[in-house]
């Protein structure tokens, strides 16, 4: 799932996000900043540490440069009691307010369920969640499938970091920035398609 920043001021724009993968790509859009070299992984309290290793180390094979931050607890800012669950948008201005460096791209990784309004909906659980572009994304393992996180995981990160480089959601149904559509096609995504893959290369992505 993404949130759309324009090059006037960050607006939320939010797509088609799904209760179980936001996943969409459709023709190249106009060219977007680069995503930066550093990607930096933020752990929050709770996330499993080899989820969190194994994660990056799949990120690694497309950023030069990938660090782990120390785990630190979920903002309670971010917390909306009626669901008992974390706002993902409030987790990306977290994130970035946590990370300052322009440019370093955040990760927020998280084994709690998050959310953010879509449409007339109040409250919509995702999976991830990014501004499009931007610095920071946030995914959750809370809706993954529980035999499968570690691939899941990975996807959805590679997805939302996709959004934060200015990718939109993808037609075609192998690829990782396709629109779930209220489903889990998680294991039907081989990859990155061709556009995206080009999209993102000219973007610093190593693919």
């Amino acid at each position: 799932m993404a949130i759309y920043q324009s090059t006037i001021k960050r607006t939320l724009i939010l797509f088609t996000a799904m209760t179980l993968l936001l996943t969409s790509c459709v023709e190249k859009e106009k060219a977007a900043p680069s995503i930066a070299k550093t990607l930096v992984i933020q752990p929050f309290s709770g996330i499993s540490q080899n989820q969190v290793d194994n994660v990056s180390k799949q990120l690694r094979k497309h950023f030069r440069t990938v660090k782990i931050s120390k785990e630190i607890d979920l903002p309670q800012s971010a917390f909306y009691p009626p669901r008992q669950r974390y706002r993902a948008d409030s987790l990306l201005s977290f994130l970035l307010t946590n990370e300052p460096d322009q440019k370093v791209t955040v990760l927020g990784v998280t084994d709690k369920d998050i959310s953010v309004g879509k449409n007339d909906i109040i409250d919509w659980g995702v999976m991830g969640l990014s501004y499009r572009p931007g610095r920071s994304s946030v995914v959750s393992t809370f809706r993954l499938s529980k035999t499968q996180v570690q691939e899941q995981l990975y996807k959805v990160a590679v997805h939302e970091l996709g959004h934060a480089s200015g990718l939109p959601h993808c037609q075609l149904k192998t690829c990782y920035m396709r629109n779930a559509d209220g489903g889990n096609p998680l294991n039907e995504e081989t990859g990155f398609c061709e556009k995206c893959k080009s999209y993102l290369v000219e973007r610093n992505w190593i693919l």
